[in-house]
């Protein structure tokens, strides 16, 4: 055994005496599912996985890892599709994963507030906040894997950000475990306060590089029991673009989800589930899946009808359909889901998560195709994403006769020039994904100094022994 297994050895057998067998996980086999990103294209390892089932435990891991030298990788659902929570020093590093810290704590309906523990899946809180009559608003594909101290720690979007915003506002409140060991108990659920800096923004969107989140204050709203969805078809990105500023000033905060597809949607869709019903002609040039909703005295399926009466007379809309029922609605939805599926069926490919100006989201859409095919002529563009935020998922297929070194090399291209592009729109290149390790060196790339220089500053003043997953957004060099 090398001098580095035998470190690695001995770290295993202190990790689980001090912190107990039950709690640290070390054979490669029970490991793997932590150590593969979400898309399994990317597998690396760990000197161990920690579990903590409380606060205090994983205070008590932080310290542990601390003494022995070793760096902390915390992780959620492992859903994150930056490599944010996978190692990338293996022998060097340990994954501390939050799935046992999955308490509800309390749901306050009177105060439209609860507190939740980091290892919460996010369906299930959404499911029990329900039961309450309450609503909280975060909606993401991966919903029924991802955990919540995951999507706070990478501060997530989704489908409702046009009504609701990101997560960070959602957030009221948050406990840290902080590099050096201590507690940070800012769980409150206060809608104001004004008490000097808020401090909770500094971990919100860190990616777990400053603090370890392990239990949530979350902001709800009354459930919204009228649900209208419909998915529309138009002649053009430029028409959809029109559409959602007419549906911002007819529909106002009502609209909650307004997203545009291609016609390719479809078909994708259809290779990932091919019983999938598709209620509309695919040969229009663009989509829309508009949802209104509300609670209350307000009728949407009204405000719906007399909303689409005009944009058909108007010629902005040539068809679409509405959603009879739930079950009709989570189909249409299922369009939108299918999509990425049947991406993924067709192999490793570019996939983006970038941002522009609404008002230049269809000239950067046309601009950046345009590009990709100059360059890679033989691979497929799609375009699709959040209109009412200016988020775009600009994903490029590679041919399935291109493997090996040539798809990694096409998959890099098609990444440089839409960069380029983003770039020339002043956007940028993570819209809600996050940065973790994949997105660091074009990040870094195009950070100003000043910029730069403030990131640095509140990363050494929190984590000066850069404990907590090194390597992720930013590299620092360790303090001489």
């Amino acid at each position: 055994m090398t001098n580095q297994g035998s470190a690695t050895a001995e770290h295993r057998l202190t990790l689980q005496a001090k912190l107990g067998e039950s709690m640290v996980l070390t054979e490669s086999a029970d490991m793997l599912r932590y150590c593969r990103d979400w898309h399994g294209d990317v597998t690396s390892g760990a000197v161990a996985v920690i579990r903590p089932r409380s606060t205090q435990e994983v205070a008590d891991a932080v310290n542990l890892c601390r003494t022995l030298g070793l760096s902390i990788v915390p992780q959620g659902g492992n859903t994150g599709l930056v490599l944010g929570g996978i190692p990338d020093k293996p022998d060097g590093q340990v994954i501390l994963s939050l799935e046992r810290m999955n308490q509800i704590r309390r749901i306050d309906a009177e105060d439209f507030s609860a507190v939740v523990e980091a290892g919460c899946i996010l369906s299930e809180i959404k499911d029990a906040i329900m039961d309450k009559g309450m609503f909280f608003p975060l909606a993401l594909g991966a919903q029924g894997s991802c955990r919540i101290g995951g999507n706070v720690s990478t501060n997530a979007g989704g489908i409702n950000v046009l009504r609701y915003g990101m997560t960070r506002e959602l957030v009221l409140g948050l406990e840290v475990v902080l590099p050096d060991g201590t507690i940070y108990d800012g769980l409150t659920t206060l809608r104001k306060d004004n008490r000097g800096i808020d401090l909770k923004q500094l971990f919100i969107g860190a990616e777990g590089t400053l603090g370890i989140i392990t239990a949530v204050s979350l902001k709800l709203t009354p459930y919204p029991d009228h649900v209208t969805t419909a998915l529309l078809g138009l002649a053009s990105l430029e028409d959809a673009i029109a559409l959602y500023r007419r549906a911002r000033r007819d529909c106002c905060d009502l609209m909650s989800a307004f997203e545009f597809m291609p016609p390719l949607a479809f078909t994708l869709a259809k290779e990932a589930m091919p019983d999938l019903p598709i209620p509309i002609s695919a040969d229009y040039p663009a989509y829309v899946l508009m949802e209104i909703s509300g609670s209350g005295l307000v009728d949407i399926d009204d405000l719906m009808q007399r909303f689409l009466e005009g944009v058909m007379t108007d010629e902005l809309v040539l068809d679409g359909t509405i959603a009879a029922s739930q079950a009709q609605a989570r189909n249409l939805w299922l369009i939108r889901e299918g999509m990425n599926e049947g991406q993924a069926k067709r192999g490793s490919h570019m996939r983006s998560d970038v941002s522009v100006p609404l008002s230049s989201l269809a000239e950067f859409v046309a601009e950046a195709e345009m590009a990709i095919a100059a360059a890679l002529p033989e691979c497929i563009s799609i375009s699709y994403g959040h209109v009412g935020d200016g988020n775009v998922h600009l994903n490029v297929l590679p041919p399935n006769d291109i493997t090996g070194q040539a798809r990694l090399d096409a998959i890099y291209t098609a990444k440089t020039v839409l960069n380029e592009v983003v770039d020339r729109f002043l956007g940028s290149i993570s819209a809600e994904h996050g940065i973790g390790r994949l997105k660091r060196s074009d990040f870094e790339s195009r950070l100003p100094e000043t910029h730069r220089n403030l990131l640095v500053a509140i990363k050494r003043a929190i984590d000066p022994d850069l404990l907590l997953n090194p390597g992720c957004q930013l590299s620092f060099p360790p303090i001489s």
